[in-house]
């Protein structure tokens, strides 16, 4: 496809703690650009330093939007995010700037681009059946209704086979004959210049865990107490899912110590971390520019690159 003629958007993507924030930072510097936030823990305004959201410093060398602005009682969604980012990119082509979209939640960038299955809203009784059976049961039955599916997910994922079965169950028809029918999609209206950010990978846990301890020190414990004393977010509420809450909650309670739960935020970060790699690095299509060489390379020279051509 020719996308000399299309509006321009530059994407910066890969695992937490690989450097995509100051690289949008410095693009949309360069470029007059607008930074768009793709990550879906960075959209809470509750967890400012948990989820490493821009500095004030950083948000005033350029515009950021999508940072911050949800409150940790609303329920959100991927839907939800690709129609606030279409908005927010065609805000800043209206006003002659470029788009930055950066993040590391696959789900929202596939979202956009490609769009979303029009799956119907879910039973209630379905769903709260589905969702109370073991993993073992859900996947045999499972079996039953959607065999393409069973095969293809792991006996052990909880979340993918209850998804699927729940939507057989509910609709008749398998997740997949729905995802076949996808709309809503820009990848086709815009000319993407992507950069998946791909360090070593001893590197790249190694800042993981010095990131998770400058929280620590720049007062998330603290942020997670004030998130904890709301009465209005519910125990099940995503936001109290993100990776150091659980970890600090139980320091809060007196269950660990402040070295344990720094390191089991470790933990469950390099865990993230290196499903992140692994979905970057096999996931999106071949177009996207690998960077495996992080230190000592100016990747803004990259970005530059890709979007002349």
């Amino acid at each position: 496809m020719n996308t000399a003629y299309l509006p321009k958007v530059a994407l910066i993507a890969g695992p937490t703690a690989s450097g995509k924030s100051a690289l949008a930072c410095t693009v949309a510097e360069q470029h007059d650009g607008v930074v768009i936030n793709a990550d879906s823990a960075q959209v809470y305004r509750d967890l400012r330093v948990l989820t490493a959201r821009p500095s004030p410093a950083d948000e005033a060398r350029a515009p950021h939007r999508l940072f911050g602005h949800v409150d940790g009682a609303e329920s959100y969604s991927a839907a939800r995010w690709a129609d606030e980012a279409r908005a927010e990119i065609d805000a800043a082509h209206a006003a002659g700037k470029l788009p930055v979209l950066v993040g590391g939640t696959g789900l929202y960038l596939r979202t956009l681009l490609d769009g979303i299955a029009p799956v119907p809203e879910i039973d209630a009784a379905i769903r709260a059946a589905v969702r109370a059976l073991p993993v073992a049961e859900a996947h045999a039955a499972l079996a039953l209704l959607d065999p393409d599916a069973a095969a293809r997910l792991a006996a052990a994922d909880t979340t993918r086979v209850a998804r699927a079965l729940e939507v057989v169950r509910s609709t008749g028809r398998t997740l997949r004959d729905w995802q076949a029918a996808k709309s809503g999609g820009i990848g086709d209206q815009i000319a993407l210049a992507a950069l998946i950010l791909l360090p070593d990978r001893d590197w790249l846990l190694a800042r993981c865990d010095a990131r998770a301890a400058a929280m620590f020190a720049a007062g998330a414990p603290d942020e997670v107490r004030v998130l904890l004393a709301r009465t209005d977010i519910a125990a099940s509420a995503p936001i109290r899912r993100a990776i150091g809450v659980p970890e600090i909650a139980a320091l809060l309670a007196g269950e660990t110590t402040q070295a344990q739960a720094l390191a089991l935020t470790r933990l469950a970060t390099r865990q993230y971390a290196k499903r992140q790699y692994t979905w970057f690095r096999n996931q999106p299509p071949p177009s996207w520019q690998r960077a495996t060489m992080i230190e000592n390379t100016d990747h803004a020279t990259e970005i530059d690159i890709l979007l002349r051509n």
